[in-house]
């Protein structure tokens, strides 16, 4: 007798047990991870003219997949990335489906051979350090809104911080007068990571929490970085970052040529990651502090790390300056080149 086929108890098993308490998944992700199987399940119905109660994992193999994405290219006009990431959600779920039940672990290997789709190279935008000293040194930290906004950008700097994690800081997050002092981040999928801070980093913290939060009155609850509204501290806003940071950007243009025409949060932490793999910081250990669950994520930062490649060049061309050009000795040994081929 053929086995009973729990394609919807594995599903909902999936989205309200596997992902939200055992990967620990945030709202965005599951949100994401939900649109992408709704889709999976219209695309049946409306194209496939499968009703709902009629899906079972028999239904699935790789040429099935396939169409799906390609019917989401064609009637959502999807990106490369974005198809790959459909490509990636599905996968995810039909491993989880292998995991709890063996019969369903051949569907899952199936799509493991459907390969990405090859799209245009993603730029990560960075700062010099001519562009970065210029924009810190832009707020007037004798007001306070420009105090602030410095500590944020010099601390998103120092942590390769998300502008999320910063906006969900605490001042009880910071480790400031430990022997080693750190901040705690808590990142996607509300996971936390202790992140060493500098001696620059850690004093500019400091100047900050004695002028926003006093010792005498310091409560660890608060918000580290806040804004006020009718008397009442608030969490601080993403827009108001990206407004603050696009107007220093503006200013420091005009007196460093290096500043980029768009200034954004992210920015700085892209910068911190390229500066500390430039001083050779390994690949696992950077991927540990920038928070990514996978180390070919900060592969990335190799890839555009143009200061280095031109390092490389200048290295090269160096060397064949100095270094003249050398006869080989079995240019004119027609014997030499017969042996070195394998002929005699």
């Amino acid at each position: 007798m053929k086995p009973k086929d729990n394609f919807f108890l594995t599903l909902r098993n999936y989205l309200t047990v596997y992902l939200p308490m055992q990967k620990c998944c945030s709202e965005k992700t599951l949100k994401s991870y939900r649109e992408v199987l709704n889709y999976l399940m219209d695309y049946l119905r409306d194209v496939k003219g499968i009703s709902l109660r009629q899906i079972s994992f028999d239904l699935f193999d790789e040429l099935l997949v396939l169409d799906f994405l390609d019917w989401l290219q064609t009637t959502r006009n999807y990106s490369a990335t974005t198809r790959n990431h459909r490509l990636m959600v599905i996968r995810s779920f039909f491993r989880y489906a292998g995991m709890v039940d063996c019969a369903q672990i051949d569907i899952h290997m199936r799509l493991k051979k459907i390969p990405p789709q090859i799209g245009p190279g993603r730029t990560i935008e960075y700062l010099s350090e001519d562009a970065l000293r210029a924009l810190l040194n832009i707020p007037d930290i004798s007001k306070a809104a420009d105090h602030r906004n410095r500590a944020f950008m010099t601390l998103m700097y120092g942590a390769a911080a998300r502008c999320s994690e910063l906006l969900d800081l605490r001042v009880r997050d910071l480790r400031l007068e430990t022997r080693h002092p750190s901040v705690y981040l808590t990142g996607k999928g509300n996971k936390t990571r202790a992140v060493p801070l500098m001696l620059e980093t850690v004093n500019h913290c400091k100047q900050y929490l004695e002028r926003f939060h006093p010792s005498k009155t310091r409560d660890g609850s608060d918000y580290f970085f806040f804004t006020v509204l009718h008397g009442e501290r608030h969490r601080m806003s993403p827009d108001n970052v990206a407004y603050f940071m696009k107007k220093y950007g503006e200013k420091a243009r005009l007196i460093c040529p290096d500043i980029p025409d768009r200034v954004h949060p992210h920015q700085l932490r892209h910068t911190r990651a390229i500066h500390l793999y430039r001083d050779g910081m390994p690949m696992s250990v950077l991927s540990e502090f920038m928070g990514h669950a996978d180390v070919e994520t900060t592969k990335i930062y190799a890839y555009a790390d143009t200061e280095m490649k031109r390092d490389a060049i200048r290295k090269g061309e160096r060397m064949r300056g100095i270094m003249p050009d050398v006869e080989p000795v079995w240019k004119n040994d027609e014997e030499m080149m017969r042996k070195l081929c394998g002929l005699c």
